[in-house]
């Protein structure tokens, strides 16, 4: 599939890694920087398309909030691991579930643009937990120039591959798209209880934040690792 992920922030903060690695499959291990395990809450606009169809806004285009870390897998390729993706469409929600085997939920969702400040709502609908929610607040500021990124933040933004289950069989799907132009931002609030819902326990301490205008975005398909 050919995706565009538009309008994009990145929020990230620092668990301990037996607490994240307790909920991955087996074949899966935690991805450490800095001595720590790594989760991301990222919403960001969706746009779908599927090559041989016309394009379908009303349909393909839609509000998208996951829950993510980071890990290896088997061979020690690095890759994401999503403990749940929200959006706003019901077909994607399915489609995705049955294809890609990654815990997709539908969700009510909004992205709303003031100048600099984004601000992304999220409340889900179903399969349960119900009432998981997000709001973010966001204030963007200047980019990095390239010489400014750390692998820090190469490390927090540019994966390459996502991991996902059929049964006890561990799947890998690789991602490919241009480098992210990040801009520097700022938490001005955030709210809610997805990443709780995960199992995980509440982060604490203010988050990291980047983002991004978006990058367009060629999905393969999933295979056994």
């Amino acid at each position: 599939m050919l995706h565009r992920w538009d309008r994009l922030t990145f929020l990230h903060w620092s668990f301990e890694v037996d607490v994240v690695q307790r909920l991955l499959p087996r074949g899966l291990v935690v991805e450490e920087f800095q001595g720590a395990a790594w989760v991301g809450l990222v919403p960001f606009l969706m746009d779908v398309r599927i090559p041989g169809l016309p394009r379908l806004p009303w349909l393909l285009r839609f509000p998208e909030t996951n829950v993510r870390t980071y890990v290896k897998g088997p061979s020690g390729e690095s890759g994401v691991w999503f403990f749940s993706l929200d959006a706003a469409r019901l077909a994607t929600v399915v489609a995705a579930r049955v294809s890609y085997r990654v815990p997709y939920f539908w969700s009510k969702m909004s992205v709303v643009e003031t100048g600099a400040v984004k601000t992304y709502s999220t409340s889900r609908r179903l399969p349960g937990p119900r009432g998981a929610e997000s709001k973010v607040v966001i204030d963007v500021g200047a980019r990095y120039l390239p010489e400014e990124l750390t692998e820090f933040d190469h490390f927090l933004t540019a994966r390459w591959a996502l991991y996902g289950t059929w049964g006890r069989r561990l799947l890998m799907a690789r991602a490919e798209h241009p480098p992210w132009t990040l801009h520097r931002a700022r938490a001005l609030a955030w709210q809610g209880s997805l990443i709780e819902a995960t199992g995980l326990p509440a982060p604490h301490g203010e988050p990291l934040v980047h983002w991004s205008p978006g990058v367009g975005v060629r999905i393969g398909y999933p295979h056994r690792v």
